[in-house]
């Protein structure tokens, strides 16, 4: 009898009690960066500060043109709360496939865009330009490699809570950032020393029904791996799964 009674109440607790725990896919692989462990720095890292498990794909060899497998299955995105992109594939230029990737973010699933995955298929003409509506800046090159002053553009945005007023990364290459789409909300700007003009490096972005967050710093290890951009990527993605409070901490559980 005491045995089916805690059987009862198991039951009972799990129907009461929703599941916590976050379920995300990592996207890496491609040119010019070093995607095994930035794989790696990005999952534990945001391990470390939110309640989510990861799956993990890194593909390409390095190259440019390579197609992500799982791209190819219309229902890629469907059992995942959370996407993060961090891609470099700018030879792609298959606009159909290109749109395959939209449309699972379209229908509602959240994204994060870090770094290259701006430049991934930028030589798909206007085939691409949901992409780039998607993210929520048009980016096509970069400045010279160099530490970046980051400076905050929006104080109110909880995503922006607890981030400094000014930040100066370790190491750095400014994206250069083209247009900023109609949905896209600018977050923060670092002052380009090529361009003699400033350039979105931080913003959150809705499409369709997805809410997107994005940063275009990211390209060494050592700026992944420090707590300032760890605490902004992790504050991005609950924000982009609705679970970010007014005042920058996570939502219960």
């Amino acid at each position: 009898l005491v045995a089916q009674r805690r059987q009862a109440h198991a039951r009972e607790v799990h129907a009461v009690d929703p599941p916590t725990k976050l379920k995300g896919l990592i996207i890496a692989g491609g040119c010019c960066h070093d995607y095994p462990n930035q794989s790696i720095i990005i999952s534990q890292g945001l391990s470390q500060r939110v309640s989510i498990s990861w799956d993990i794909i890194v593909e390409g060899d390095g190259g440019r043109d390579h197609k992500i497998s799982v791209y190819k299955n219309p229902d890629w995105a469907k059992k995942y709360d959370v996407i993060v992109h961090n891609e470099c594939f700018g030879g792609v230029k298959d606009a159909d496939f290109i749109q395959g990737i939209v449309n699972a973010h379209h229908a509602g699933v959240p994204a994060i865009f870090v770094h290259c995955s701006l430049h991934s298929y930028r030589n798909a003409g206007a085939g691409a330009d949901s992409w780039r509506e998607l993210i929520g800046v048009t980016s096509r090159s970069h400045e010279g490699k160099r530490s970046v002053l980051v400076k905050k553009v929006n104080q109110d945005h909880p995503i922006m809570k607890g981030f400094p007023a000014e930040w100066q990364t370790p190491n750095g290459e400014l994206y250069k950032i083209e247009k900023v789409w109609p949905n896209c909300i600018p977050l923060a700007q670092a002052y380009g020393k090529d361009t003699k003009k400033d350039h979105t490096v931080i913003w959150a972005n809705t499409f369709g029904k997805a809410k997107v967050f994005g940063t275009s710093l990211g390209h060494h290890n050592e700026t992944m791996n420090n707590d300032v951009w760890l605490d902004l990527v992790s504050r991005g993605l609950l924000w982009s799964v609705g679970k970010l409070n007014d005042d920058g901490t996570a939502a219960a559980g």
